[in-house]
């Protein structure tokens, strides 16, 4: 190594003395070139001895460092050792603690899993209770003691004691307080809200539900029967004493299945379009036996008033009836029989006009239903033929209808049956008095003819 360094100085030497020669004087003869070689040889070895302890200096530097280094990594390698041994150490005298804490514990360790359970489930019970609405925040205790990895203290049971005595307690009272409740736009506004132990919580006449998750007071977009609602009107307006009032024993869940029910207008809108047809039906017929039973009674109204005042025949059917016996006084008695059975015909049709039609409707109605019940199923079965019968809602879009469609049908049917027979027993009792006025005409003008 120290010959190719020592060539490589030369070379460079000579090489450099060259450039030197060609840029200065270059010698005249062999003897100065002889001469200049050897002075720069000998500068070039004075060079290289210079260098070459200096080096030896370096390596006796680097010899020290190398010692002391691996005397450094001894020392951390007896350092890991000795780590290592006291953390076996260590994890030892731990097992054997936790053994003794175990030990120590007895009946404890089996009583903290029981907490954390009745604290986990407790916990729960608390966030959804309605008495957190009036007492939020009350469940944060609660839930880090179920979350909690130690025994508890002392204090904290009697805590968690008393917060099951303050849920028990509040469970068995109706209170009122200040609160916020929500609104279906979502508008909030501040009122009196009724707390009927755990279970209702009643605000502006209405029953109303904690949410849980949001921490609010929210009204139901949809109340149940008006009976219930009725009955937590009269009851907010009490102060004492026993009074009706219906209770969710689920707590809000049943009033939330509530809010599920289809309404009226839903209902409807399940029995499509042949639904629409019965509705449509039920309302002409309707419309149609108001408009016969209140000409009928402007009709019979003139009928009886006429019957008080036989001389005087008016514009009524039975007027008309008695002008056609004035016309034929004089006639005999079969002729004048004749006579009025031909008025009392003439009068008939108007008066059981359009009757016909009530009883035509009443009994399409049901037979629309059917078709839709036909109609329903057909799609039901449809819905089974392309999706199986994995997904009850699916088929739900056909039972409606068919269903609604049978109750539609039938629903229409029974008044218009009945408004039939009332409009036809009114009728026939205007037709009735005709003919008794008429069989007494006819009476008394034989009597008059035979005397």
């Amino acid at each position: 190594m120290k010959k190719l360094i020592s060539t490589a100085i030369v070379a460079a030497s000579l090489s450099l003395t060259a450039g030197m020669v060609s840029a200065a004087d270059a010698p005249k003869n062999i003897d100065q070139l002889l001469k200049q070689v050897q002075t720069d040889r000998a500068n070039a070895a004075k060079v290289n001895k210079k260098r070459e302890a200096e080096f030896q200096a370096e390596r006796g530097d680097k010899a020290a460092l190398l010692k002391r280094e691996k005397a450094a990594l001894a020392a951390e390698e007896q350092r890991g050792k000795d780590l290592s041994q006291a953390f076996a150490d260590n994890e030892r005298k731990i097992a054997q603690l936790e053994e003794d804490r175990k030990i120590a514990q007895g009946d404890l360790g089996e009583m903290f899993g029981v907490v954390k359970g009745e604290a986990g489930d407790f916990a729960g019970k608390l966030v959804s209770s309605n008495v957190s609405a009036q007492f939020p925040g009350r469940d944060a205790f609660i839930a880090e003691l179920g979350a909690r990895k130690e025994l508890p203290k002392i204090e904290e049971l009697e805590k968690f004691w008393e917060e099951q005595l303050f849920e028990m307690a509040e469970s068995g009272k109706v209170v009122t307080f200040e609160g916020a409740v929500t609104g279906i736009d979502g508008n909030v506004h501040n009122t009196k809200i009724t707390r009927v132990g755990a279970y209702n919580l009643l605000a502006d006449g209405q029953y109303v539900v904690y949410n849980a998750d949001l921490g609010l007071v929210q009204q139901l977009s949809q109340q149940p029967g008006s009976e219930q609602v009725a009955s937590v009107k009269d009851f907010e307006g009490q102060t004492s004493g026993v009074h009706k009032l219906f209770v969710d024993p689920a707590r809000g869940v049943l009033l939330n299945v509530f809010t599920q029910k289809a309404t009226i207008e839903e209902r409807i809108e399940a029995g499509g379009t042949i639904g629409y047809i019965i509705i449509g039906l039920l309302v002409l017929g309707a419309l149609i036996s108001i408009e016969r039973l209140v000409t009928l009674y402007v009709v019979g109204a003139k009928v009886n008033a006429q019957r008080k005042n036989i001389d005087n025949p008016g514009n009524n059917p039975l007027g008309r009836v008695l002008k056609a016996y004035h016309d034929n006084k004089d006639v005999d008695v079969e002729t004048l029989e004749l006579k009025l059975d031909e008025a009392i015909l003439k009068e008939t049709p108007a008066l059981e006009t359009r009757i016909s039609i009530i009883k035509v409707l009443a009994a399409i109605a049901p037979m629309m239903g059917l078709l839709g019940t036909v109609t329903g199923m057909i799609a039901t079965f449809q819905s089974i033929q392309l999706f199986g019968t994995g997904d009850p809602k699916l088929m739900a879009g056909g039972i409606s209808m068919a269903l609604m469609t049978t109750v539609q049908g039938l629903v229409a049917a029974l008044p218009l049956m009945l408004m039939h027979a009332i409009v036809i027993a009114r009728s026939k009792s205007v037709v009735q008095v005709l003919e008794e006025q008429s069989a007494g005409i006819v009476a008394e003008h034989a009597e008059k003819r035979n005397a």
